[in-house]
């Protein structure tokens, strides 16, 4: 078992707070569905309704504070919805940008330890700008020195974000070199998930823009970087078992609509 009992119980609490807090908070889309309604029932348009506004929030909900969870044994520092740093260099600026079109024009491939080299060679060059970069999903420091730095994607990204995906990951490293520029710093897209499974997660619409080795995490890739082998597998566990707890509480909440 990858994780302690500590962890799964700790795991276990923000899932089922996360599920609770949802409840309270939610309130169904008012939009009249007269057919819909009368074909299957209030309550169960108000669990698909539920499950699409889940949907749209699982990665600050759910997969943000279970993640932080997991680190906080594993690493010195774990924070969630950080900021990486207010400042930028103008010349990195530049960089990052020749960077970008290297790889929109097909001239250079992905390669993200020679972009942090570049990037660092210039992360105090040039005037230093005021910034603010995009809010870091979770960001680790290691028991090294060694930080981690995480945008937590939906299973199936657009594939025309990709671009703003590596400008994203790239700004990061800037930022964070800008203020220490001997800083070991790691920038990752995270896909909680496998939407494929059971076959492989199709990373070719992301080939050409990022480095597939270096800055995507799908899956037990990022669960199990998290909190060690078999995190993965932990985890889906602790979900089932928080399901069939809060299983009657569940019903007992979608109910409440069939009364209205």
């Amino acid at each position: 078992m990858a994780l302690s009992k500590e962890q799964i119980n700790s795991v276990e609490e923000v899932l089922k707070a996360s599920l609770r807090n949802k409840f309270q908070n939610y309130k169904p889309e008012p939009a009249s569905m007269p057919f819909h309604t009368r074909l299957l029932g209030k309550d169960r348009l108000a669990l698909y309704s539920f499950i699409h506004s889940l949907n749209t929030n699982f990665g600050t909900s759910i997969f943000e504070p279970v993640g932080l969870a997991l680190a906080q044994k594993n690493f010195k520092m774990a924070v969630s919805q950080a900021t990486a740093g207010n400042q930028i260099s103008s010349a990195a600026q530049a960089e990052i940008q020749k960077i970008i079109d290297g790889l929109i024009t097909a001239t250079s491939t992905p390669n993200k330890k020679e972009e942090i080299k570049r990037i660092r060679k210039v992360c105090q060059t040039g005037e230093m700008i005021k910034v603010k970069p995009t809010k870091v999903d979770l960001m680790f420091e290691s028991k090294d020195g060694v930080y981690y730095l995480f945008d937590i994607k939906t299973a199936k990204p657009n594939a025309g974000g990709f671009k703003e995906f590596k400008r994203t990951l790239l700004e990061w490293v800037a930022v964070v070199l800008a203020s220490n520029p001997k800083a070991d710093v790691n920038t990752f897209v995270a896909i909680p998930y496998n939407p494929y499974e059971p076959e492989p997660y199709t990373r070719w619409t992301m080939r050409g823009m990022l480095d597939l080795e270096n800055e995507l995490k799908v899956a037990d890739e990022f669960w199990d970087f998290l909190g060690g082998k078999n995190t993965y597998r932990d985890l889906l566990n602790c979900f089932e078992r928080v399901g069939i707890e809060l299983r009657d509480e569940i019903d007992n909440y979608f109910k409440r609509f069939n009364k209205k």
